[in-house]
């Protein structure tokens, strides 16, 4: 069964470079404390490195 992670946006956008924005809103977050679930794959890793000063990242089970 495929890892998932419970990805939580903690910093709001404002000033952020516009790159930053569009990662964000890729993931489906888009304001402070929106939180979403994807699957632990590489592409998800690699947004998640781009934005990783925004963002809160925790394994689940499920």
């Amino acid at each position: 069964m495929a890892k998932k992670l419970l990805i939580r946006q903690k910093r709001s956008l404002i000033g952020e470079p516009e790159r930053h924005k569009r990662t964000i809103r890729a993931l489906g977050l888009g304001r402070p404390n929106w939180q979403v679930v994807h699957t632990d794959t590489p592409t998800i890793r690699g947004m998640i490195a781009r934005v990783a000063h925004l963002v809160e990242v925790r394994p689940i089970e499920e």
